[in-house]
């Protein structure tokens, strides 16, 4: 039977459950396997590595209550170390998993289990044999597991983990954990898609150190394929349409977005989509941004963000220009250029009569020409031309226009 606790991710609490909020979806932990000493009760149950899952409760009994005495917070974690017990007395315990948002599971099966009578610790004599089973688990996320069966010597103070990268001939520490029921090491300093060999030294209250147990070889998983074949619209209004080709990853299980305002720093999360498709809306005109694109598995790695991409919304159309302006004697004539993707035009009139200030506004112009029929001697016109596209933005008006009709 392999037990053991790995010593980060868990918090060990005494306390009575608040109202547990419990959600029949959550899966539930099957069964518990336990180990006991004299004063100590390893745990090893089956991790559920669902997406729903984002760690376990242990639950004790006491009197006629279960309270809460550890918090397992890395739903990879599969063993777990009860301490300063009594020898020969019995317990009960239960487990649950819970979700990021701590919503709890149904309790698992009770596991009822009686510490062994006190051991009289005595010299190590000779030399110590090492740990008889030992494995490594690969393909997580981001880590290698490693576990092994307890040692049958009751004096272990602690074990060593040593590391061997593929074809380096050099052992290295990487980790002690301490006790005897404590055999479970989770390696999370490796680098992705990576070969990795592990072996364990015991290591005696005494000082007496055992030889090395058999080698085991794991191999960490790889990140997600990069994305491929990104594009980003720059012709539309107010917005950015993302387009690109579908993950081939296996375990796909959605896509995010990085946006940047300058090409090369300051890429931060912005969205994500199952799609490949991603619209990002934006209130201006002519705007740039930056964009990449990862892919996301289900245990949450994402695939390096190779590439940048550049969007931008449509600009607004160029200011028109106006080409002549003359008075006829009884109209004013205004003709005037300006950007080819306009479809219409308004013009806006200003001026001057008994004192007051006066303002129009023509529409609907489709043609770059306009003729103003109602004018008066003596008084000054000002006109402004705004240009406007098939999407209805309009460009900023153009240079104003002035022209004073002479009196009679």
């Amino acid at each position: 039977m392999v037990l053991s606790l790995i010593i980060t991710g868990c918090e060990k609490t005494l306390e009575t459950p608040k109202e547990p909020i419990v959600d029949a979806s959550l899966p539930r932990i099957e069964g518990i396997r336990t180990l006991p000493g004299s004063t100590d009760v390893g745990f090893e149950w089956t991790p559920i590595y669902s997406a729903q899952v984002e760690g376990y409760y242990l639950y004790r009994q006491s009197g006629n209550s279960m309270k809460k005495i550890a918090t397992i917070k890395d739903k990879y974690i599969s063993h777990y170390v009860d301490t300063e017990l009594k020898p020969n007395s019995s317990y009960a315990y239960q487990m649950s998993t819970y979700s990021p948002d701590k919503h709890e599971s149904g309790l698992s099966m009770m596991a009822n289990v009686t510490t062994l009578a006190p051991v009289v610790k005595s010299a190590t004599l000779g030399s110590v044999e090492p740990v008889s089973f030992i494995t490594a688990i690969s393909e997580l996320p981001a880590r290698i597991k490693i576990i092994w069966r307890p040692h049958a010597m009751e004096n272990v103070e602690y074990y060593i983990i040593e590391r061997n990268e593929y074809k380096s001939t050099s052992w290295d520490e990487v980790g002690k954990v301490k006790g005897r029921l404590n055999a479970e090491y989770i390696d999370q300093d490796i680098k992705d898609n990576y070969v990795y060999r592990y072996r364990i030294k015991v290591k005696t209250n005494d000082g007496v150190l055992s030889k090395p147990s058999d080698t085991v070889e794991a191999h960490s998983k790889a990140l997600p394929k990069g994305i491929t074949g990104v594009q980003a619209t720059s012709n539309l209004p107010k917005k950015i349409i993302l387009t690109w080709s579908p993950s081939t990853t296996s375990d796909f299980a959605y896509y995010k977005v990085y946006r940047s305002p300058t090409s090369s720093l300051f890429y931060s999360f912005y969205g994500k989509t199952v799609n490949t498709e991603f619209e990002d809306l934006i209130n201006e005109n002519g705007k740039t941004y930056y964009y990449r694109v990862v892919a996301v598995d289900v245990d949450g790695l994402e695939s390096k963000q190779e590439g940048t991409v550049t969007g931008m919304t449509l600009s607004a159309l160029k200011s028109p220009v106006v080409r002549s302006v003359k008075h006829d004697g009884g109209s004013i004539y205004i003709t005037w250029g300006g950007d080819d993707n306009a479809i219409k035009y308004t013009i806006t009139k200003e001026f001057e009569l008994s004192g007051k200030t006066q303002k129009q506004s023509f529409t609907g112009i489709f043609e770059s020409n306009f003729i103003d029929q109602d004018t008066l001697p003596g008084v000054e016109y000002k006109y402004k031309i705004i240009a406007i596209d098939k999407y209805g933005i309009a460009s900023n008006p153009s240079d104003s226009v002035v022209i004073k009709i002479p009196k009679e």
